[in-house]
């Protein structure tokens, strides 16, 4: 019996920072899907999975990151980077958080850094508020950067499910990334891959019993 919905929160309730990262790659001349090579080089120790534990600065991220850059033959700064971070808020998506949150125990897991504003990451004033409004919707928000855990460390999400009072049997779990994803459905969650809108709104409604329409 499901008793709460674990949302993850760029890409699954907002647009995902892959677009920003594509956009910025072909502005640059970069190879495709290069920052996610360098995101994924060494994730348990990158400078990227530091900076979301809260281990280094940001300009010791800056600092870091070009390394890691430059060591694959390009030069792009950390700053640059964080600067994409920040997705725009999806409305449909937020429709079916406050339908949920109705019934279940709603909460945000989320790997986040300790740049621009709230555990979104926004930038900008108008994306902070828009921001703060979805966050007000959730039980709780849990947060990488405050806590010192980062999916996918399974400890987060025995952590998630100690703070919501369940079992991982008793959950779904949204997130657009299915590294991610494995160590919570070993666990026994049950899981949802983020593709799109669409495909995430009938996989939600599927498990949770409600309707989104």
């Amino acid at each position: 019996m499901i008793k709460a919905i674990l949302w993850d929160f760029g890409g699954v309730l907002t647009t995902s920072p892959f677009e920003a990262f594509a956009r910025f790659e072909i502005e640059r001349g970069l190879p495709k899907d290069f920052i996610r090579k360098i995101n994924a080089t060494n994730p348990d120790t990158n400078a990227w999975a530091q900076f979301e534990r809260s281990e280094i600065t940001l300009d010791q991220f800056d600092r870091l990151f070009e390394a890691e850059c430059a060591a694959l033959g390009h030069s792009v700064a950390g700053a640059d980077i964080i600067a994409l971070l920040g997705g725009a808020v999806r409305p449909n998506m937020v429709n079916a958080l406050n339908i949920c949150r109705e019934k279940y125990n709603c909460t945000c897991l989320t790997n986040n850094v300790a740049s621009g504003k709230g555990p979104g990451m926004a930038r900008d004033a108008a994306s902070q508020a828009a921001v703060r409004e979805v966050m007000a919707l959730f039980t709780q928000v849990i947060e990488s950067s405050k806590i010192g855990l980062r999916k996918p460390d399974p400890k987060i999400y025995e952590y998630a499910c100690e703070q919501m009072g369940v079992a991982p049997e008793e959950v779904v779990y949204l997130d657009d990334l299915g590294i991610n994803l494995k160590p919570a459905a070993a666990m026994g969650m049950t899981t949802i891959k983020v593709v799109s809108e669409a495909q995430a709104l009938r996989d939600l409604s599927a498990a949770s019993g409600l309707s989104f329409s």
